[in-house]
């Protein structure tokens, strides 16, 4: 068998005013091109899962529901606008088995009922209580890991990735990397490549998936406009 590409991050039209994937076409693509898997990992909430779960079925393609998170830097309680740093990263987080869906739906009730500061928050005592079952991906350039890296911060980014990793069950979190033909995915990618080496922790390609073909480009600045007035 030839080895194949899995699409692991990928944003649909549920993931509100940022992507413009239907999820009907995601699983006909993936099925056009043999692939055996697919993920959805919208912003902050699965729902687009019931629906994802039954079109791939039918197409005998492995749905592999996830998220893409947001954690607050601290606390998911402080709501407080700071200047020093982001109000949150991002973290994508995949579900395994039964314990992982239970866990990621507790996560997702709880950052919107505690943590929600503009965003739906999660943070990592939540995610320490509730990460069974679930693979952690580091994120795109809104990871914690990656922020600090660009911001020259590799002591501060080495000590996040050992936290995250000691999160998650051994060999359950993942350094992502990806690129799209930007500049500071460019300068980034080495560095995290390097990272994961040092720490002995797994690496995974991703693309940060928000639309399916390039002519949909203007539809989903469209949704970015909107989403930043």
């Amino acid at each position: 068998m030839e080895p194949s590409f899995i699409h692991l991050h990928n944003h649909s039209e549920y993931s509100i005013l940022d992507g413009a994937l239907k999820i009907p076409s995601l699983i006909e693509t993936a099925y056009k091109n043999n692939m055996p898997a697919v993920a959805l990992t919208d912003h902050g909430n699965i729902f687009g899962a019931v629906g994802f779960f039954k079109q791939a079925k039918e197409k005998r393609i492995k749905p592999i529901l996830g998220c893409e998170t947001y954690v607050a830097p601290k606390s998911r309680f402080d709501k407080v606008h700071s200047q020093k740093g982001p109000g949150h990263f991002h973290l994508v987080l995949l579900v395994k088995d039964e314990k992982g869906y239970e866990n990621l739906c507790q996560l997702i009730t709880k950052s919107y009922l505690e943590g929600f500061y503009y965003r739906p928050r999660i943070d990592k005592e939540l995610l320490a209580q509730h990460s069974e079952g679930l693979i952690g991906l580091s994120g795109c350039l809104q990871g914690e890991i990656s922020r600090y890296l660009q911001e020259g911060m590799e002591e501060r980014a080495e000590g996040a990735a050992q936290e995250l990793a000691s999160l998650f069950s051994k060999g359950d979190f993942y350094i992502e990397i990806q690129d799209h033909g930007l500049d500071q995915q460019k300068k980034l990618n080495p560095l995290l490549i390097a990272l994961s080496q040092r720490l002995n922790l797994p690496l995974v390609a991703t693309n940060d998936v928000h639309y399916l073909l390039k002519d949909d480009t203007e539809s989903h600045d469209v949704l970015l406009c909107i989403q930043t007035n």
